[in-house]
């Protein structure tokens, strides 16, 4: 980490930033967008075997995880150095619970709520069922250990210039850079960082 600091410095650029709240929630959101519609898909396969794979989910599930990831990364760096990683996943669970059946009350005010555990046997008002314990607390875990982690180490630089050959533009050159694959002026506006 300090030779790429000291390559910047020799650029004349500043050093990486973390990435701002907003990028950490689209990335949340998109990750939990897409592990919805595998989770469905595989759920179909399980209980209908549909070879099919049909995922599915809502546009809502943007919103409802980018928000709900980003609350758990909160919880997490406050948490961190206080409480297991088991208790961690236990209460990042019961938040998940909690604002799933919030925000389902609420898009069902409009509705608008894409889903229905009614047919659960354990299910409160339809919106948030106790079958999904084990899936949520295995979601959390994966959250906090690969995604929100690797999610906060990420940072931005201003070397990336579009146009450039190795700048991520349309300059063609490959993404090597002008340093041969070594250093941060191999690196294509981004900086992961330990």
């Amino acid at each position: 980490m300090v030779s790429a600091e000291i390559a910047l410095a020799a650029a004349g650029a500043s050093a990486p930033e973390p990435l701002t709240a907003l990028y950490r929630w689209y990335l949340y959101a998109i990750h939990g967008y897409f592990c919805e519609v595998m989770f469905t898909a595989a759920w179909e396969f399980v209980v209908h075997c549909n070879w099919k794979f049909p995922g599915v989910t809502s546009v809502w599930a943007l919103f409802i995880y980018g928000t709900c990831i980003l609350i758990v990364e909160r919880m997490y760096l406050r948490l961190r150095g206080s409480c297991p990683v088991l208790l961690r996943c236990l209460i990042y669970t019961l938040w998940t619970y909690l604002w799933e059946f919030g925000t389902g009350l609420l898009l069902r005010q409009f509705n608008a709520c894409p889903w229905d555990y009614s047919q659960f046997q354990y299910n409160f008002m339809g919106l948030i069922t106790a079958e999904y314990a084990v899936p949520w607390f295995c979601a959390s875990f994966i959250v906090e250990r690969l995604v929100i982690r690797n999610t906060l180490r990420l940072c931005f630089h201003d070397l990336g210039e579009p146009g450039r050959a190795g700048g991520g533009g349309g300059g063609g050159g490959g993404g090597r850079g002008e340093r041969g694959g070594r250093g941060a002026m191999s690196v294509n506006g981004y900086v992961k960082v330990d």
